[in-house]
């Protein structure tokens, strides 16, 4: 009689396991790929918010265990644990809304470009004051309330300053007295929450 040798590996016997995760949106079973994707999207949304500041953090609402997993994702500074507290508020993530987030950190990204640029257009007012007679000409033709006499003292004050090479206090407060003339204007979205 022949005897037969059956070999079973226990690989065969692992079950596959199908993944049906359905979209939000739609009734149609996202792939593995997909999955994946929409959890890196999380975790780098998670980054975002992990590079805010504590009091920016307050003003987006987020339920207390993401918000202590990034307050905690701040302390931490070896690279494995980081990995592995992102992948946590990637987890977290997946049960908050991150349509409101997504907007919030938009406009938190849009207002500091504003404010950048108007930071910008000041140091470059206040350098062309320093630079010549004209500028100061301009900026009061177009700013007649502002103080004449103040800006020509701080002005000659500022390049005796820089002549000497004295602490530059002049040249801040041109900095501040055109922070004055030039008020910053508040973001398009500032305007139409206050409408």
């Amino acid at each position: 009689m022949e005897s037969y040798i059956i070999t079973i590996s226990i690989y065969y016997f692992v079950p596959m396991y199908r993944y049906d995760y359905k979209s939000e949106d739609t009734d149609i079973t996202l792939s593995k790929t997909k999955i994946k994707k929409q959890m890196h999207d999380l975790q780098e949304i998670g980054e975002q918010l992990a590079e805010l500041g504590v009091d920016q953090l307050k003003q987006f609402n987020l339920p207390d265990s993401l918000l202590d997993a990034i307050m905690e994702m701040k302390r931490i500074h070896k690279f494995g644990a980081r990995r592995r507290q992102m992948q946590y508020i990637g987890k977290l993530m997946r049960e908050v809304e991150t349509g409101p987030i997504v907007a919030q950190l938009e406009a938190l990204r849009g207002k500091s470009v504003q404010h950048i640029a108007w930071l910008h257009q000041l140091e470059r007012w206040r350098d062309r004051l320093l630079e010549s007679d004209s500028a100061l000409t301009e900026l009061l033709a177009d700013h007649p309330a502002a103080d004449a006499q103040r800006l020509r003292t701080l002005i000659r004050n500022a390049l005796r300053e820089k002549e000497l090479a004295k602490p530059p206090k002049s040249y801040r407060e041109i900095f501040q007295v055109l922070r004055e003339i030039f008020p910053e204007k508040p973001s398009q979205e500032q305007e139409n929450s206050d409408m």
